[in-house]
């Protein structure tokens, strides 16, 4: 049988024990010194919220917002880009004199012939203010030998507003820009084609170039 000289054997053992320990108080240490740079690096950071994530108010008197001390207009602006402007009726009054044929014929008083009736004549006096129906670009301002003084207005997303028998009191030009209820001309007694009638605003409304229902446009509950 073998003998094993154990002092030797546990020598050599030592040897391993001695390294191990030392590797271990290396490692205690790194981690030490590795918890003391976390400590001194969190000590040294200090959060600051930024300076969006303050709270929003809101400013009751002018209607704005105020957010990091930048003022956003919320109104009207919003109101434009998102096409919600209010529609008004060009004239006050709801007394329909004739209203839109949607393409039937009817019998034209002042003309007394049949043809279309492709607008609505709202009863206003003479001199009663003409606003327009919501925002737009006023694209043309015509004396026409059949509807009299009109005042034509592109109101976006293919809508166009024919304003007619007006006098010669039009406030507006071509290329003017116009706001929802904007004052933009009076009423008269300029339209030939229905002079007989009592005084009233021709009120007529192209979607896409075809001839729609200005009452229901304006307001879609009404039929």
């Amino acid at each position: 049988m073998k003998k094993i000289n154990i002092a030797k054997a546990l020598k050599g053992k030592g040897m391993y024990i001695a390294i191990a320990s030392c590797a271990v108080v290396i490692s205690g240490a790194g981690i030490i010194a590795y918890n003391m740079a976390i400590d001194d690096i969190n000590t040294d950071i200090t959060y600051t919220p930024p300076a969006t994530s303050q709270n929003i108010t809101k400013n009751p008197d002018s209607n704005i917002n105020e957010q990091a001390g930048i003022s956003i207009e919320i109104g009207d602006e919003i109101s434009k880009l998102a096409g919600t402007q209010p529609k008004f009726m060009p004239v006050a009054g709801d007394v329909i004199l004739n209203p839109f044929s949607n393409g039937e014929l009817v019998k034209s008083e002042t003309l007394d012939v049949w043809k279309t009736h492709n607008g609505v004549d709202i009863k206003a006096d003479i001199g009663t203010t003409v606003k327009a129906m919501t925002e737009g670009n006023v694209i043309d301002v015509k004396q026409d030998p059949m509807w009299g003084n009109c005042v034509i207005i592109d109101h976006g997303n293919g809508i166009e507003g024919y304003y007619c028998n007006l006098s010669s009191s039009v406030s507006v030009k071509a290329g003017d820009h116009v706001d929802a209820g904007d004052p933009i001309a009076v009423v008269g007694n300029t339209a030939e084609a229905e002079i007989s009638m009592e005084p009233h605003l021709h009120f007529g409304l192209k979607q896409n170039g075809r001839w729609i229902d200005p009452i229901e446009y304006i307001n879609p509950s009404s039929k």
